[in-house]
């Protein structure tokens, strides 16, 4: 086969391209440093022209052109599977909307969902020899929103980490049109700022409950990057990797020899995740990296493969959570601020590995624009807040004052150990309301 020839005839501009694209159609994006440039703005200057236009996309890192065409709401939704900073602060301009998933589940929501892609669209490192565009780090769930798709269209960026891994590339002859893109710089995190004081007193609780060979999960935020810094500094050896999101902690304990994967049990050795994102020292560490490997993420977060591995160490955030244990890691209130990814998975998965731990961290208090200092720790979750773990998930909480393993723990027994974790001028307040719920014993510590 002929790849160079087929690749020229399938070359056109992004102004070409995007005409394929009609009012009433889905169109997939791509996701994190996947999402599509030239072909967004092509589709920018096109969009006036359309109305009902249903955009899929998720953790974008730049400004969409398309959010600038004016009354962007009247031509187009852009729909959320996981809201960034970016798509966050545009909700307010009407056209953003969120799609509440399990991201495990969303390669099958392509297999059978109502309106499956009219077009695919996506950023892939150029062409190689077999005739293969590499998704860069973002596999997660792209093959299958491409074998969905009525027309494909690809947008080659040579500075695209090539990345390895299993359904990490699609093939020109399922290929429809192919635009250049030139060589624009894939979107960067900046470096991870300097920890605070609480999140160090956190992030050493969870490094002590570590054992060596333990397979690692981290989150999003600075709290799972102390922990990386901790873990570092620490004696730990033999680590592993199994985690959605790729972060630039793994690089710096790749770097500093602490993940080997010689105690893994599934892919030893090797460093396995659902998508990256960071700064451009991940992206360089993962270009052609063997050692890493870019999964679809129904694979990746799948709670059978999680709790097949042993010592499996799960670290993520929340916004707040309350008495029952309930946690929320998306919204403030009715306001959506992140998505639920694959938390539960994690935590599900890491409670039923064999000698695994789930840990969800968070700060005791935070302090609002006005200088008010709030409670993380509620009596019941705000109206508006979305439950992203279900009180009969959790295992370990963690706050600067302690930790609490909810495991088997009756709602009395909740009470007194989640409020033991909440900032002392708010526990009094806690006991009380505790009280009021009927969660609390009067032979309770105070």
């Amino acid at each position: 086969m002929d790849y160079q020839k087929e690749y020229a005839d399938k070359l056109t501009t992004p102004e070409e391209a995007v005409k394929v694209i009609k009012s009433g159609d889905w169109v997939d994006y791509g996701w994190v440093n996947g999402t599509v440039d030239v072909l967004d703005e092509a589709l920018a200057k096109r969009m006036p022209e359309l109305t009902d236009v249903n955009i899929r996309n998720g953790i974008i890192m730049r400004r969409p052109a398309i959010f600038d065409v004016e009354n962007a709401k009247d031509h187009f939704t852009w729909n959320s599977w996981f809201l960034s900073g970016v798509d966050r602060k545009a909700v307010k301009d009407g056209f953003v909307f969120f799609s509440p998933v399990r991201y495990s589940e969303v390669p099958y929501y392509y297999r059978d969902m109502e309106n499956p892609p009219d077009v695919a669209m996506l950023q892939v490192t150029p062409m190689d020899k077999h005739g293969y565009f590499n998704f860069g780090p973002n596999a997660s769930h792209q093959l299958e929103v491409i074998h969905q798709a009525k027309t494909v269209i690809v947008e080659v960026n040579p500075t695209m980490p090539k990345c390895y891994g299993i359904c990490e590339a699609v093939h020109i002859s399922d290929v429809d049109m192919i635009v250049e893109g030139g060589k624009r710089p894939i979107p960067t995190l900046p470096e991870p700022g300097p920890a605070s004081e609480v999140d160090k007193i956190i992030a050493e609780k969870i490094v002590n409950e570590i054992p060596n060979g333990a397979c690692l999960q981290l989150g999003i935020g600075g709290m799972p990057n102390t922990v990386g810094t901790l873990i570092g500094e620490s004696d730990l050896k033999d680590l592993s990797v199994h985690t959605e999101m790729y972060v630039d902690a793994f690089v710096e304990l790749s770097l500093k020899g602490k993940i080997t994967g010689a105690k893994k049990k599934i892919q030893p050795y090797k460093q396995v995740y659902a998508f990256a994102s960071g700064t451009q020292k991940l992206l360089d560490f993962l270009d052609e990296n063997p050692e890493c490997l870019n999964m679809p993420v129904n694979y990746v977060n799948d709670i059978g493969t999680i709790s097949s591995i042993d010592n499996f160490i799960s670290i993520n955030n929340a916004v707040d959570l309350d008495l029952y244990g309930q946690v929320n890691a998306e919204t403030a209130g009715y306001r959506q601020i992140s998505g639920a990814g694959g938390q539960l998975d994690f935590v599900m998965g890491a409670y039923l590995s064999n000698g695994g731990k789930s840990f969800i961290a968070a700060s005791s208090t935070f302090t609002d624009k006005k200088g008010v200092t709030h409670s993380r720790i509620k009596p019941i979750l705000d109206p508006g807040s979305c439950v992203t773990d279900t009180r009969a998930n959790p295992q370990y909480l963690v706050t600067e004052y302690g930790m609490f393993n909810c495991k088997g723990k009756t709602t009395w027994q909740r009470a007194e150990g989640i409020i033991g974790l909440a900032h002392p001028d708010f526990r009094d307040e806690l006991i009380q309301n505790a009280e009021k719920m009927g969660i609390w014993r009067q032979s309770n510590k105070r």
